[in-house]
């Protein structure tokens, strides 16, 4: 999943730029969620501090701060080195700036044509969801998975276990930062995953790489995020 933040310092530009960032995600059926909308570049450098996943960050250059659009993206870099950048501006003279402070922006989008920016705004989240997909598919395993109408794909190394749900012919993904219920059976998950996920109960299929301690005595598997399954006691000494 990527994660957008939005800092532009006036009010209503950074509602329209919001609200052509959510009907694009929801019209597509993108993969990504609006994680925070700040005019303050010090209040959206904390909260990317603190995220986990790849962003995409729609930056004003004048943010009437000391802290100006092309700063606040050289600092996001350190902390999102994959994020993809984008410059909304009403000052077209500034596009070279992005050279000089070496950030690797995306596109330069310009204020002065607000249907056309609402235009570059779509073509920029349908872009990066692109490439993310392309950078996670060459450097991780992905499982892809449809649900809700969207493609989501999540790392192997992210997914702890799959759950058989109480809703028929459907299973529960528990990842790292969500669960998932989708249209499957345990039996095509173990035929179509590698050797890491493993069969530990009829109603559980779980990533090896993920497993913090194994109780035998009490037949639990205790996951990294705090989660935990059971074991069978047929497959318990195959696991």
């Amino acid at each position: 999943m990527l994660d957008i933040f939005v800092c532009e310092d006036d009010t209503v530009q950074r509602q329209t730029i919001v609200q052509t960032i959510e009907n694009t995600v929801l019209i597509e059926e993108l993969d990504m969620q609006l994680v925070l909308d700040a005019g303050d570049p010090f209040v959206l450098l904390e909260k990317v501090k603190t995220s986990q996943n790849t962003g995409i960050y729609f930056l004003d250059i004048d943010l009437n701060s000391n802290m100006n659009g092309m700063k606040l993206a050289q600092q996001i870099r350190l902390s999102d080195p994959r994020g993809f950048i984008i410059f909304i501006t009403a000052h077209s003279e500034l596009s070279y700036m992005t050279f000089q402070y070496r950030v690797e922006a995306m596109d330069f989008i310009l204020k002065d044509n607000p249907a056309e920016a609402k235009i570059k705004i779509r073509e920029c989240l349908l872009k990066a969801m692109e490439r993310y997909t392309l950078q996670t598919n060459k450097t991780h395993k992905v499982y892809t998975i449809e649900a809700g109408g969207r493609k989501i794909s999540v790392d192997h190394d992210d997914i702890f276990f799959f759950e058989t749900s109480s809703n028929i012919h459907k299973v529960i993904l528990h990842a790292k930062d969500r669960q998932i219920e989708f249209s499957s059976t345990m039996k095509e998950l173990a035929n179509t995953l590698d050797g890491n996920f493993v069969r530990c109960h009829r109603s559980f299929l779980v990533n090896k790489k993920n497993i913090k301690e194994i109780d035998v005595k009490n037949r639990i598997l205790h996951f990294t995020n705090g989660e935990t399954c059971l074991v069978s006691t047929r497959m318990m000494k195959g696991l």
